[in-house]
């Protein structure tokens, strides 16, 4: 059964799901921050099926999320680069990471932490806030129509 396309609805979750909403794009995207480029990178990576992998990296492309461009070394393969848009995705990757770590593993369970680069220690949680700084739960939101603002 074809999925309906949710790129004309109004709700801008629903729009981004209908582009990255399948898992197979967002560990695409996830491998291309761990510094995957190629289609076979990605396919020994994440072990899909060709034509799965194929059709989500076009997916991907014509959406603006990666670019293809020529190989660094020259040869005749192609890469994938993320974007700007791409890169953007990355808090998107942290948020499901920090909620998978805190409800879908036991502890001592995860093999792999993400820390910061520099300092080398784990990284806090994610936090949405205020434009004042205030620290903001689901019970502190409401969505108005823009032409109310």
């Amino acid at each position: 059964m074809k999925r309906k396309s949710l790129c004309t609805t109004n709700c801008p979750i629903a729009r981004t799901l209908d582009v990255i909403g399948d898992w197979w794009s967002l560990l695409i995207v996830r491998d291309a921050f761990l510094g995957k480029r190629r289609f076979n990178e990605f396919h020994k990576s994440l072990g899909l099926a060709k034509n799965i992998l194929c059709l989500r990296l076009q997916k991907l492309v014509a959406h603006g999320i990666f670019e293809a461009c020529p190989a660094s070394d020259g040869s005749a393969y192609q890469e994938y680069q993320l974007t700007e848009k791409g890169r953007r995705l990355y808090l998107v990757l942290v948020a499901l990471r920090q909620w998978g770590e805190s409800f879908l593993f036991k502890k001592g369970e995860l093999d792999l932490l993400l820390v910061d680069r520099e300092s080398g220690r784990p990284v806090k949680p994610l936090e949405l806030r205020s434009q004042n700084g205030r620290l903001l739960g689901p019970a502190d939101l409401r969505t108005v129509s823009a032409s109310d603002r």
